[in-house]
């Protein structure tokens, strides 16, 4: 079932940055749509690749913050979008489509994480509708346009996946609502989506890939209460790294998404999980948490969550 999920031997790894994978590669002419592109990973992603030479298009919940942040940074284009609202999606992809431009990377980086048990929607959980279904109806509205560039499309999903498989019997945790495993079942979520787009969409040149961008303090741990973060060792009382070297910089947890999105060395590969700057490796069961558990590159997991997610979204660019 995992039998491509072994390391390629990029030559890079968990100190290399956004830059440093980028260095020798030429992004003029391309177009990325990058969510999130204004924040923590998303906005090392967006410099990054605008020094490349992309033309990023930044969709922002909070457009302002958004402008604010992308000051000084060429190459970049401001719209607005909700993830947790359908039709702020349809909205965006609307305008887009609009422009009659091709898409030539996609990256999923937007997210929210272990927040407190929030419904959006008609009554879904937050954390599956805005990591999943959002970017999931996103790509099918923009189907058209990433289909015409042959793009590549990047879901940044988390290690934290390992904490929950798709609970199929209560995907909105209407009963017993934990907030890690909530977040876990989104993230795996995020894996069987590159899974089975890049099954659905390899024909028409269109590749998916999905990853853990690594451990990095940045504004998703918004949600989480100081206590909580000292609590787990992350930082001490006065806020400080407790372990600096057990987490990755913003510029080094960009690295991988921006080497998934790039990299010609994952040219004719697809529906592959990585870590690191390369392809990862099966979890080993009661091992370390690192790899990909088998349930979340499952294929028939990964068909039933799409027919799931085309239901609740209404939205399936492969239909008919």
């Amino acid at each position: 079932m995992t039998s491509a999920q072994h390391k390629i031997g990029s030559g890079f790894g968990a100190e290399s940055t956004a830059d440093d994978v980028l260095q020798g590669v030429d992004l003029t002419g391309r177009l990325a749509v990058v969510t999130g592109g204004y924040s923590g990973l998303g906005l090392e992603t967006t410099r990054a690749l605008t020094k490349a030479g992309a033309h990023v298009v930044v969709p922002a919940r909070r457009p302002d913050t958004a402008r604010e942040a992308l000051a000084g940074i060429d190459g970049v284009e401001l719209d607005e979008l909700d993830l947790g609202d359908l039709e702020s999606v349809r909205g965006f992809a609307e305008r887009f489509l609009a422009s009659g431009r091709t898409v030539d990377l996609v990256i999923d980086n937007a997210g929210i994480m272990a927040c407190p048990e929030t419904r959006v929607g008609p009554g879904w959980e937050a954390q599956f509708a805005t990591n999943h279904l959002g970017h999931f109806a996103l790509v099918n509205r923009l189907w058209p346009a990433i289909a015409a560039g042959g793009a590549r499309v990047v879901s940044v999903s988390s290690r934290a996946h390992h904490f929950s498989g798709m609970r199929w019997d209560d995907v909105h945790w209407r009963h017993g609502y934990d907030k890690w495993e909530a977040y876990g079942q989104a993230k795996t979520a995020n894996v069987l989506f590159a899974v089975e787009l890049d099954r659905l969409g390899r024909d028409a040149g269109v590749r998916a890939f999905s990853l853990h961008p690594g451990g990095i303090i940045t504004p998703l741990q918004r949600h989480l209460p100081k206590e909580e973060m000292i609590e787990r060792g992350w930082i001490d009382a006065e806020g400080n790294l407790l372990n600096p070297k057990g987490f990755k910089t913003p510029e080094q947890g960009a690295a991988t998404q921006v080497w998934a999105a790039t990299s010609p060395l994952l040219d004719g590969l697809g529906g592959l999980y990585l870590e690191d700057c390369d392809v990862a490796e099966p979890a080993v069961e009661g091992g370390e948490p690192n790899g990909v558990k088998d349930w979340a590159t499952d294929p028939a997991q990964a068909t039933r969550l799409w027919t799931l997610s085309a239901e609740l979204t209404g939205v399936d660019a492969f239909s008919g």
